[in-house]
Order: C-alpha cells, then sequence, then structure tokens
C-alpha cells in the first residue's frame, strides 16, 4: 500500500506531502494523525529550519476530507467530533509552528486544503489554482479558531463572502484578497518555492523564531498574550553567537553562517 503522507528532508528544509492524488488528495482521519507525527519530527530537527506542506500529483494541494470516508468516520456525532478535535489540533498545530512554513499549492485547495493553507504562514500558488470552502453546500459547521484564522488573513468581510457563498475562486483573486501571498507559473512553482524557504533557512534562526513566536501571541486575545515569552525570544537573540556572526559578516562583506545558537 502506498504510503499517504511522505516526509522529506533536504538540508535545512521540510517537506510533507499529501499523497492522495488518485482523490485529489483528500485527506483521511489516518492521514491527518500522521501529519501530527511528520510535524513533531521535524519540530524536533534542529537541522529543519523551514516547513514546506504539498500535495503529489499535480492537480491538488488538498482538496479537503475524504468524503467517501464520512460514514466511517464522521457518522456520528461522537465520531464527528472525535474527528474535529483531531483535525483542530493539527491546523492549530500548523498555525503555531516554531519554524515557518509554507503551503506550495498546485491546483485544487478545497475546504480542509484551504483550512491548513491558511494557518501556514505563506501561501505560493500556480497560476491555475482553485480555491473554495464549500462547508455551507455539505451543511459543516466551520468552528470558531479555523475562521479567527481566516478573519486575521483576509479580513471578516472576505470570510464571509468564501463562507456564505461557497463559490470558487481562481489564483488571481486569491492574491488580489490575501489568501496567497504569490502566484507563480506552474513550471516554476517548486524552484521559487524552494529558492524561497533556502532564504529564510539561511537567515538568523534565532531572530526567525522570535517573529513567528510573536506573531502568534499578537494572534491571541490581548489578556492572553505572554509578552514576557516575547521578550524573552528577542533578548536570546542578542546574547547569541549569531548575532556576533551577524555583525561580523556584516562587517567582512561576506554571507553570515547562523548556527541558531
Amino acid at each position: 500500500m502506498t504510503d499517504k503522507m511522505i516526509a522529506r528532508k533536504d538540508g535545512h528544509i521540510g517537506t510533507l506531502i499529501f499523497n492522495n492524488p488518485e482523490r485529489h488528495n483528500a485527506v483521511s482521519f489516518e492521514m491527518w494523525e500522521k501529519v501530527g507525527t511528520i510535524l513533531e519530527d521535524f519540530r524536533n530537527d534542529p537541522n529543519i529550519r523551514v516547513v514546506v506542506l504539498t500535495g503529489a500529483g499535480g492537480k491538488a494541494f488538498v482538496s479537503g476530507a475524504d468524503i467517501s470516508k464520512f460514514g466511517d468516520e464522521r457518522g456520528t456525532l461522537e465520531a464527528q467530533n472525535k474527528y474535529n478535535a483531531t483535525t483542530e489540533r493539527i491546523y492549530n498545530d500548523v498555525a503555531t509552528f516554531p519554524k515557518p512554513t509554507i503551503a506550495m499549492i498546485r491546483g485544487y485547495c478545497i475546504g480542509g486544503g484551504l483550512g491548513l493553507a491558511i494557518a501556514c504562514d505563506l501561501r505560493f500558488c500556480t497560476e491555475g489554482s482553485k480555491f473554495a470552502l464549500p462547508a455551507a453546500k455539505l451543511g459543516i459547521g466551520y468552528g470558531y479558531l479555523g475562521l479567527d484564522r481566516f478573519v486575521q488573513t483576509i479580513g471578516p468581510a472576505q470570510t464571509k463572502d468564501i463562507f456564505y457563498s461557497a463559490r470558487q475562486l481562481d489564483a488571481a483573486e486569491a492574491l488580489q484578497i490575501g489568501l496567497v501571498n504569490r502566484v507563480i507559473a506552474d513550471a516554476d512553482l517548486e524552484t521559487v518555492t524552494t529558492k524561497y524557504a533556502e532564504t529564510v533557512a539561511g537567515n538568523a534562526p534565532l531572530t526567525v523564531a522570535a517573529v513567528k513566536h510573536i506573531t502568534v501571541e499578537l494572534g491571541k486575545p490581548e489578556s492572553k498574550r505572554d509578552l514576557a515569552s516575547c521578550k524573552a525570544k528577542v533578548e536570546a537573540c542578542f546574547v547569541s553567537q549569531d548575532f556576533i556572526e551577524g555583525r561580523t559578516a556584516f562587517m567582512e562583506k561576506r554571507k553570515a553562517r547562523f548556527t541558531g545558537k
């Protein structure tokens, strides 16, 4: 049986691949659980500095939940609650992941796939990519945290439009409303995304981690923000070896060699 989830490590870049192309990378409960395992490995690997999420087959990033398994996985309220708890945990793991995450999107990015992409820090897509959130066509309730991520990314009006209408957006409109960060020619998607990821991975890891941590805290209600941890992340940069290396490299007019220490 083909592994439906693939993890790959190339230098400082970890890639997580949804590998169910015959169903446009629709995701089963078991696949979501495997995503959590892969993310934990990337989290604990100090050599991995950036994570790219993508889909196999060239036709879809992720097309949402595997509807063929709804009867088994979401047929009762108890089963639905278990499924929702697992997927929300994965979305939150991605949204709060301590390292930068990039959704590399080719083709359809639908339903849970769009929810996953929104949980990533950045979204790069091809010119032919399509986006939709069809919950209103399926009678599916969409939770607070998921909607909050959409509102933080594209604002309340655009979020309401996508959810109320359940319509499909092309790449140009997705870029216009801020749903994606870049639209790239299909043939160049992987090259451009990899080059960008390598650029981020080559920068000071502690600086990048501090920015990620603080932006996650900014997404919380003000009363729940951990400002002390934000201050500690910034201070860690200034007492690091990388801070010395960055200054030295600048003065010597060379590329800095950051170690994350």
